[in-house]
Order: C-alpha cells, then sequence, then structure tokens
C-alpha cells in the first residue's frame, strides 16, 4: 500500500513539473532523478538520471546511452556506425557499415567485413584455441584447432601457417619464403626466391639469399638485396652479411659476451663485454659518433646527427633535427618534443603520469591543442577552436588520454566537478557533483540550480525567473517599451 501511495502521489507531480518547466521552454530538473540540459563544447543535448548511473546524449546525428560502468551504445545514422559496450573493455561491439566486430576480452572473436572485390568475409577466434574462416571465396576459406591440425592465413605477420600436432610440425610462408618446422623451433629448413637456409636450434644454422629484382608497384624494377646468415651455439657465435648487392652492404661478427662488430659503407660498430662492457659507433650517414658503456645507462653522442648525454639515472640529454629527449632524475622529470613541419608536439611529465602536460602547436596556423593530467585529481584539455574542459576527479584517463571507452564507461562516475566552456559561442558550464550544484551561461542568459534543481535561478532577454522545488515564484520580466505616439 505505501508503494502504491508514492506512486500515486509521485506521477501526478512529475507531469506538473514537466509542464510548469516546457511551459517557460526550459530544461526539464527533478532533483538527482532525472536532469536535462545543453551541450557546452557541442551542438546538442544531454539527459542525465540518478546521479552518476544514467545518461543519453545527442550530438548532431550521434546518440549515446550509457549505465556506467555497466553499458554503453551508440549509434551515428549519417555515418553508418554503431558500438556497444558492456562491462568495457570485456565485451565490445563495432558495427561501421558492413565490417562488424565482436570480442570478449580479446579471447573470443567475431568478425564480418566486405573485401575490395565485394567479397563477403567471417572469422572467427578463440585464442588460442579456435581459428577459423568462411567466406563467399571457397579459396579463402579456413580453420585451425591448435595445437592439433589446422591452416591460418594472414595472420601472425604470415600469409599462411599450416601445422599438425604443434609443435612436431608446423608451416609457414611469407610472400615466398616458405619455413618448414619440425619440432618447433628446433629444426626448420627455409626456400624462396634465391633463398635456401636450414637450422638445428641452438646448435647451428645457415641462410644464404641471392639478390634478386622485382617490379613494384609503378611497375619499376627495383633490387631486393641478398643476405647470409650464420650461427653456432645460439646465441654465443653470430654472423651475418646483409645488403648483398647494394651499395650498403653490412657485415656483422659476435662472440658474445666477449666481443662483436658491424661494418658498413656507412656505419661502424665495435662492444666488448656485452652488455655492461665498452661500444663504439662511428654512423657516416647520420653524422654522428657515439660512445656506450653499459648501455642504455651510459650514452655520449655528438655530431649533426645526434647529440646525446646521459648517465641514469640522473640525467639525460638527446637530441636532433626533429626529437628532443630530456630526463633528470629518472623517472621525476621528462621532456619530450617532435618537430614534423609546421607541427610540434611536446609533452612534460613529472613521475610519469602524476603529472602530464602535453601540447600540439601548428606553427604556420598559431593554433594549438593542450592537455593537463594531475593524477588522480583532474585533467584539463583544450582544442584547437578553443573549446575547454576540466574535471575533478580523474583517476584512469591520464593512463589512457584518448581512450574513448574509458571516457563513455568510466569517467562520469567519479567526475565529482565538471567545467566546459566553449570559445566559439560563449557557453560556460560548471557541474558539482553530477549537478548537485549547475551553472550555465552564454553571452545573452545564466541559469543556476542548487540540490540538484529544487533552488533554480535563470536570467535572460526574457527577464529573471526563481523556482522553488520546480515551482516557478515571483521574477521581473524585461517590458519592451511601446512605440512613441500611441
Amino acid at each position: 500500500m505505501g508503494a502504491r501511495r508514492c506512486i500515486f502521489w509521485l506521477v501526478p507531480l512529475l507531469g506538473v513539473a514537466n509542464g510548469l518547466c516546457h511551459q517557460q521552454n526550459a530544461k526539464l530538473s527533478l532533483g538527482p532523478l532525472y536532469h536535462e540540459l545543453s551541450l557546452t563544447l557541442h551542438a546538442g543535448e544531454r539527459l542525465e538520471a540518478l546521479g552518476p548511473l544514467v545518461y543519453h546524449q545527442r550530438v548532431e546525428d550521434s546518440r549515446l546511452w550509457a549505465v556506467p560502468p555497466a553499458l554503453s551504445y551508440e549509434v551515428n545514422r549519417e555515418t553508418d556506425y554503431e558500438q556497444l559496450d558492456v562491462l568495457w573493455p570485456v565485451l565490445t561491439w563495432r558495427r561501421y557499415g558492413a565490417e562488424a566486430r565482436l570480442q570478449l576480452l580479446q579471447l573470443f572473436n567475431l568478425t564480418s567485413a566486405t573485401t575490395q572485390a565485394g567479397t563477403n568475409v567471417h572469422r572467427l577466434t578463440l585464442f588460442p584455441i579456435y581459428f577459423q574462416q568462411w567466406s563467399d571465396a571457397p579459396e579463402q576459406n579456413y580453420w585451425a584447432l591448435f595445437p592439433v591440425h589446422g591452416t591460418i592465413r594472414d595472420r601472425f605477420f604470415r600469409d599462411e601457417i599450416r601445422f599438425s600436432l604443434f609443435p612436431l610440425y608446423a608451416q609457414s610462408r611469407k610472400r615466398d619464403v616458405v619455413t618448414v618446422n619440425w619440432l618447433y623451433p628446433v629444426f626448420h629448413v627455409r626456400h624462396g626466391q634465391g633463398l635456401r637456409g636450414w637450422q638445428v636450434w641452438p646448435v647451428a644454422g645457415h641462410e644464404r639469399k641471392e639478390p634478386t629484382w622485382k617490379t613494384n608497384a609503378w611497375g619499376e624494377t627495383e633490387l631486393v638485396p641478398g643476405h647470409e646468415k650464420w650461427f653456432a651455439l645460439w646465441p654465443l657465435f653470430l654472423r651475418q652479411e646483409s645488403g648483398l648487392g647494394s651499395t650498403n652492404p653490412m657485415r656483422t661478427e659476435a662472440v658474445v659476451p666477449l666481443y662483436s662488430f658491424q661494418r658498413s659503407p656507412g656505419r661502424s660498430s665495435d662492444s666488448f663485454l656485452w652488455p655492461l662492457g665498452l661500444t663504439h659507433i662511428i654512423d657516416r650517414d647520420r653524422q654522428y659518433e657515439e660512445w656506450q658503456l653499459a648501455y642504455p645507462l651510459i650514452v655520449f653522442a655528438h655530431g649533426p646527427g645526434k647529440t646525446t648525454r646521459r648517465v641514469w639515472p640522473l640525467f639525460s640529454q638527446a637530441h636532433n633535427a626533429e626529437l628532443t629527449s630530456e630526463w633528470y632524475l629518472w623517472p621525476l622529470y621528462k621532456y619530450n618534443a617532435r618537430r614534423s613541419g609546421e607541427m610540434v608536439r611536446e609533452r612534460r611529465r613529472v613521475a610519469l603520469f602524476l603529472y602530464s602536460d602535453a601540447r600540439m602547436t601548428n606553427l604556420e596556423q598559431r593554433v594549438a591543442q593542450r592537455r593537463v593530467d594531475v593524477w588522480p585529481l583532474a585533467s584539463w584539455q583544450r582544442d584547437t577552436q578553443g573549446r575547454e574542459r576540466l574535471q575533478v576527479l580523474s583517476l584512469l584517463e591520464p593512463f589512457f588520454p584518448n581512450q574513448r571507452g574509458i571516457q563513455v564507461n568510466y569517467s562520469h562516475l567519479w567526475a565529482l566537478w565538471r567545467s566546459e566552456s566553449n570559445a566559439q559561442t560563449g557557453a560556460r558550464s560548471q557541474s558539482l557533483l553530477w549537478n548537485l550544484y549547475r551553472h550555465e551561461s552564454a553571452p545573452d542568459r545564466k541559469k543556476s540550480s542548487l540540490l540538484f534543481g529544487l533552488i533554480q535561478y535563470e536570467a535572460g532577454p526574457e527577464g529573471r525567473r526563481w523556482r522553488l522545488f520546480f515551482i516557478p515564484v515571483n521574477g521581473r520580466q524585461n517590458t519592451a517599451p511601446e512605440p512613441a505616439g500611441t
């Protein structure tokens, strides 16, 4: 009976509040149960219900529904795109046109796609046990039950893999090179265009490829350099010659850990007592000379192509024409910069993720975007259009700054304070504890609410209005003066 009475009185009250709000063309606000608001950074609307537990967002042709962190669904009819997250990243589903992918913990995957030839291809994976692909073209179909028997195509950096009772037998192909393994990785033989090789690992192995020629995508003939590799008691004795037939052949030999060297027209290197010993490099192509001791702990290099001074963990300074890297008392302070044409990317960090300041500047257009993270307190960002956003707290965002899955499924849960501003429209908004307090402003109006909208104030061209417990109270309306002579 008590529940029925509550519902009996609640439904009419919701209806009255809804009518009162919409009579004034206002957004509906019903305490922590339901709150409508206009977006600040984009043209769109947002609905939040039950504090941080439910929200819906509309931005142009995109619609997003979320129950953080359990579920979120987004659809964009214009781009024909859909995505579903269940306890992200446990289960996700993505569809873009005719392409779709479903995954569970990255162990179960089901994908569908259409090739450029118009062939429908479906792929099922239960990693690392079962692999299957079926399509309209039977020659592309395969299945594999690991380690028993099967065939896999275009996976694991190989064009094709066949195996039976792995590791007893396996055969792989990458372009024209075929490798047959027995008791992988102990025995193998390899052959291809101008290539022959064998190994009994780790006892000994040898492979040689003669220089060959091929026709590239532009119909031009180009050289494919050859190589010769040999090892004994791997990794103790190694010898390799690469770039055979080219203008820059390289020879490498190593007796680990005593001595190793590299020789080529463009580069020379000598190492003693690797990895704790001394290494000397002369790079004639990049024009620098380098000394290393217990690499990468102590490194000194100088020349037009590279300058480095490093004594880990005290300090490091390295730069060339495009890259700059500095750190002091690693990992206390770190700075990285990269310049590519008119674009400059910079990032400063303190204690890796404790503080991060990342900037990307377009020198030609004189615009920049910036992001500052102070883990776990806050994240602030500004894009090239002058749109800014501040969030307090920020638990995972500093580690994955551009991960939309975290933004959609988790950020709303711990965003105790949100502040947004749009330089293009002049709109601003602030929200505390999921709209316990909220303030919005635009060039021609402002609105504030307290206690999830139980107390509201709004001022605009029409005048000033107050609402207490969703009921309008006396306000002042602006009246236009009557024309003279009437």
